[in-house]
């Protein structure tokens, strides 16, 4: 009885009412933070006060010129893509598989995203890479999908033969490298997200790198308005229009860069208990059959954003995905789920028929789920969990016990 599977009857694995994984983790260090930025000012108009702090610090850990915290990371994306003067017609290579924020930032500029299919790993294939670029090629964008690294050195190689701006989102791979070289410092530009689930958090934000002065200027010019006014040297052409600037603001508001400050303080623990809750992942469940651990280049350190892998219902006799999640759910497996929040972008609208909402894409393009077969493979048979970082990873063995009876009895299930 104690084998039988919870959805036919048997024990549950986990039967802990308490939450599985806690994220973001607010200590009491990130409240005091939080009510001492109350007391000070809750509205910052220039590079200055816990702005100035957050920014400087963030420069010093990426070794960058320019770092600009933004409202949002599809802020932050939408001044990268500005700032490297990316402009109607234009064309952007950019991943099919990815958050749609990745690339909808193009569409107010004008641009055309080039969506490039997926590798097992889920990020960009660089070989199909080359044959996607056309006279009207600009930008080359990789998105470092789960926190994983991409292969920053072919990427780097192709968008130098071809002289392309390479922009990185790393908006899940904060912490994360590649051949020691920290992900989001590869290309002319990169963004990040400070959102509520990443691992470094302000609840709301983003940032910009770049050690390009004239991607920074136009960056402030876009949606940093008095800052523009300050940093943009009078001799710059764009000075004369600082004051007023684009017409948006992009500024992030002082209590999330009060949070996310003092969340910079955890990064370096919290990738050191990831890596080890994933490493044991890995070991526990890649031999597992059904089960395809996360694909890690060599020579990279994923931030572990989150723990994804990839299910084969071949070696489980065709036992449907959502019969074996239902089963780890039975389990008390509260937190498996599949990530249908991001499907590759050809199932959105926006990619289908572009010209609805924006008349200027109309007949441009129209992707469809057949366009891209590697990203659909990944997407319909991904599996994610959290990958614990503190207390709570004892839930971690708990989880993998799970696994292993689900698949033990899997027949149960057929």
């Amino acid at each position: 009885m104690k084998n039988k599977l919870a959805i036919k009857g048997g024990p549950k694995t986990i039967n802990s009412k308490i939450a599985h994984y806690i994220w973001p983790n607010i200590s009491t260090k990130t409240k005091k933070a939080v009510l001492n930025q109350l007391n000070k000012e809750i509205s910052l108009y220039v590079r200055s006060g816990i702005i100035e702090k957050l920014e400087t610090r963030l420069s010093s850990y990426f070794q960058t010129k320019h770092s600009l915290l933004t409202s949002s990371g599809t802020a932050a994306l939408h001044s990268m893509y500005f700032g490297g003067d990316i402009q109607e017609n234009d064309e952007v290579i950019c991943p099919a598989y990815t958050h749609f924020a990745t690339v909808t930032p193009l569409f107010q500029l004008g641009a055309t995203p080039v969506l490039v299919d997926c590798e097992f790993d889920g990020n960009i294939d660089t070989s199909e890479i080359e044959s996607k670029i056309t006279q009207k090629t600009k930008a080359i964008v990789v998105t470092h999908m789960w926190g994983m690294p991409c292969k920053m050195d072919s990427i780097v190689k192709i968008a130098r033969k071809y002289g392309l701006l390479l922009f990185e989102d790393a908006s899940q791979a904060i912490g994360a490298t590649f051949k020691g070289k920290k992900v989001g410092t590869f290309g002319q530009a990169a963004a990040f997200s400070l959102q509520a689930k990443k691992v470094v958090t302000g609840g709301e934000g983003g940032v910009l790198l770049t050690n390009n002065d004239e991607i920074y200027y136009k960056a402030l010019l876009l949606g940093q308005p008095r800052r523009s006014e300050i940093e943009i040297p009078k001799p710059h052409p764009l000075h004369d229009y600082a004051l007023t600037g684009m017409g948006l603001k992009y500024r992030i508001h002082p209590l999330a860069a009060a949070i996310a400050n003092q969340q910079l303080d955890n990064l370096d623990y919290i990738m050191r208990n990831r890596q080890r809750v994933a490493n044991k992942l890995v070991k526990e469940l890649k031999h597992l059959p059904g089960i395809k651990t996360p694909l890690i280049q060599q020579e990279s350190k994923p931030s572990w954003y989150s723990f994804v892998m990839q299910y084969d219902s071949s070696e489980l006799d065709d036992l449907p995905i959502s019969k074996f999640c239902e089963a780890l759910k039975a389990e008390g497996c509260k937190e498996v789920s599949r990530p249908n929040f991001t499907p590759p972008l050809s199932h959105f609208a926006l990619f289908q028929n572009p010209g609805k909402l924006f008349q200027s894409y109309a007949g441009k393009f129209s992707y469809t789920n057949k366009d891209f077969p590697k990203a659909e493979r990944f997407y319909n048979n991904a599996i994610k969990l959290p990958c614990w970082y503190g207390t709570e990873s004892k839930f971690v063995n708990l989880y993998i016990e799970a696994f292993k009876k689900v698949i033990d009895n899997y027949r149960e299930l057929l």
